[in-house]
């Protein structure tokens, strides 16, 4: 019998029997290991700890429960778990896709009775049986006509409809007792490695994502390797419900939708008009400083114009066509590129003239489909903070740069401070333009990037159709990620609209093109923002930064006298005249999280000063009123 040499990733050497695994390894190599370890990575494949090794091996991984990929297979193995007590609870039950997603892991099912959220602590329950009973779990590769036929005879269609799909004439199934699964793997040795969990809610989804097919079941549910870090998570749930936009928007009178116009559709109520236009004037007013000129185009444009810029062939599943009688059809915009390209190509334009920086807070609509609506986060019409810069080949990689800080500056801002950057690279298929002009785009972007000094992580195969792009996400307070900025180089699209400028020696050439968004949608940004603040904004950004309450009907000519002067010093601010009690009125107010909230009674009125109370530290006292508004000016101005 011969041996075989397996190497690992952090120098040692390992040598075994032939025909020995990833449970013989671990075993060889630490007498603690095998209660951590969950799997083996060999190269960049994580495998089953169950492989055996055929031959030597490089680059061998030991995979631990506490490591991201160990989570990964935990969790894997976990929905496994729960596909099996689903099946042993509700039997007919069918079964569709069960994958890991960020934080846990959810299966889809067609089940023969609908379940209900009672139904949850029963499928807990089973799954400790399941657990208790630790069954070994087995990998099996076979032909994928046999899997075809086994699955078909089980009464599994969603399973047979995937293996029609699948590319090769082999598949792998995972065994653990009664129950077995098409899966690609890699699972946890036994059920009863997977001890803590929860299920966490039940929802509807199409199969597929597709609303013409059936709608399914999907249970959630979430494990860890400790209680404690599922006692943790469960905390960060239970914090993220308090700050869910979709409640606290409707709650704070900031915006709404109706059913009688269309779901992703959204209306602005007041308060949430002016906390948009607070957020669209700073916006203005910073891309002014910078250099940048304002535009408006109109929200439908002729279908051709898409057509030249390659939205149509690439981008038509998104869009909205207008057929119009005796006319071509029309086309509600998915984007403002089109548009500012037209503004520059209306004239000749000079080396001298560049960079041309146009902006605009353009409304756009893209066909999302209904079961991917997610209140602010996942609309069908919102409005971009973008722009379009046209610059000289030379001077691109100074651009980017700017506008990456101006990027940077913004997120700070509005108070966020924790970030991951991305370098988005040419798809591999459905991109426009030339493989050279992506590699030339891609090298200044990652010029740039190395120029800023910071980290960031190439994303292969995410850049727009037209272009390679700087993804930034954000984090937010409880570290959950959002599409923040992008900044996209785009060589293709002044090809395909023939645009030009006269360079210094008489000749037209080409300009460079950057997209870019610093906020993004400005519904996307606002439920961020929601919920980044739980809707208790900082000063500047409050719609209402004070509200006044008289004691009594006498007090509130004094308090109109007060709101005219507030209002005039620039300051947003209600007066309460409802016969309420004081104390409703402030925890009314509490509620709405205004800032300041201003008493005024007998006292008040004859000493010419404020009662003043604030979210943030309660009563406060009596206060100038010339101190006070200056003191609101102050906080204003530092954006805090």
């Amino acid at each position: 019998m011969s041996n075989i040499l397996v190497k690992l990733k952090d120098g040692q050497n390992v040598v075994l029997p032939e025909g020995a695994s990833g449970i013989d390894l671990v075993n060889k190599l630490d007498e603690n290991l095998p209660r951590e370890a969950v799997a083996i990575k060999i190269g960049e494949h994580i495998k089953d700890l169950t492989t055996i090794f055929t031959d030597n091996q490089e680059d061998v991984e030991i995979i631990t429960l506490n490591s991201p990929d160990g989570l990964e297979v935990l969790r894997h193995t976990t929905a496994h778990i729960m596909a099996q007590a689903v099946r042993r609870i509700f039997p007919g039950t069918k079964i569709a896709i069960g994958p890991t997603i960020q934080d846990g892991f959810y299966y889809d099912f067609d089940p023969i009775t609908t379940f209900t959220a009672e139904d949850i602590e029963k499928i807990e329950e089973e799954m400790q049986k399941i657990i208790k009973e630790d069954y070994p779990i087995r990998r099996e590769e076979l032909p994928r006509r046999d899997a075809i036929a086994l699955f078909s005879q089980l009464g599994e269609p969603y399973k047979v409809e995937l293996l029609e799909e699948l590319p090769g004439d082999v598949v792998s199934i995972y065994r653990q007792g009664e129950f077995l699964d098409l899966c690609r793997g890699p699972h946890l040795p036994s059920t009863g490695r997977a001890r803590v969990f929860k299920l966490l809610k039940i929802a509807g989804a199409y199969w597929r994502g597709d609303e013409t097919k059936k709608m399914l079941q999907r249970i959630y549910g979430t494990a860890f390797p400790e209680r404690k870090h599922l006692e943790e998570y469960l905390k960060r749930l239970q914090e993220a419900a308090r700050r869910d936009h979709r409640k606290l928007g409707p709650q704070l009178e900031l915006y709404q939708m109706f059913e009688e116009a269309g779901p992703g559709l959204i209306f602005y109520l007041p308060k949430g008009a002016l906390l948009r236009s607070i957020i669209e004037d700073f916006l203005k007013q910073e891309h002014l400083k910078r250099g940048y000129q304002l535009l408006h185009t109109p929200h439908i444009m002729r279908g051709k114009l898409w057509r030249t810029s390659g939205h149509y062939e690439n981008y038509r599943e998104n869009m909205y066509f207008v057929p119009l009688e005796g006319e071509e059809e029309y086309v509600l915009k998915p984007m403002n590129c089109p548009g500012h390209i037209l503004i520059y190509k209306h004239k000749i334009r000079s080396y001298r003239d560049l960079p041309i920086k146009f902006f605009e807070l353009g409304t756009v609509y893209r066909k999302e489909r209904s079961g991917v609506l997610l209140g602010l986060l996942r609309v069908r019409g919102f409005t971009q903070d973008d722009a379009h810069i046209f610059c000289h080949p030379e001077a691109l990689e100074k651009e980017i740069r700017e506008v990456f800080s101006f990027a940077l500056d913004m997120l700070s801002t509005f108070g966020f401070k924790d970030y991951k950057i991305l370098l988005s690279t040419r798809p591999l298929e459905g991109f426009i333009g030339e493989v050279a002009n992506w590699d030339k785009a891609e090298k200044a972007l990652a010029s740039a990037l190395e120029k800023e000094a910071v980290d960031y992580h190439v994303d292969k195969g995410a850049g727009a159709f037209y272009g390679p792009k700087i993804d930034i996400t954000i984090k937010d307070v409880l570290g959950r990620e959002w599409q923040g900025p992008t900044i996209q180089l785009d060589f293709n699209l002044a090809e395909r609209f023939d645009l030009t400028f006269v360079d210094s020696d008489g000749e037209h050439k080409r300009p460079v093109m950057i997209h870019r968004a610093l906020l993004g949608s400005l519904e996307r940004f606002l439920g961020c923002l929601v919920e980044q603040y739980g809707g208790d904004f900082p000063l500047w950004l409050a719609p209402v930064q004070v509200l006044l309450i008289p004691v009594a009907e006498r007090h509130q000519p004094f308090c109109r006298e007060l709101q005219k002067k507030f209002t005039l010093e620039g300051i947003r601010v209600e007066l309460d005249e409802r016969r309420e009690n004081i104390g409703y009125k402030i925890r009314e107010a509490e509620l709405q999280k205004i800032p300041y909230m201003i008493v005024i009674g007998d006292k008040e009125v004859s000493t010419n000063k404020l009662s003043l109370r604030s979210r943030k530290i309660g009563n406060e006292g009596e206060w100038q009123v010339e101190e006070f508004v200056r003191r609101i000016k102050e906080e204003s101005e530092k954006k805090i």
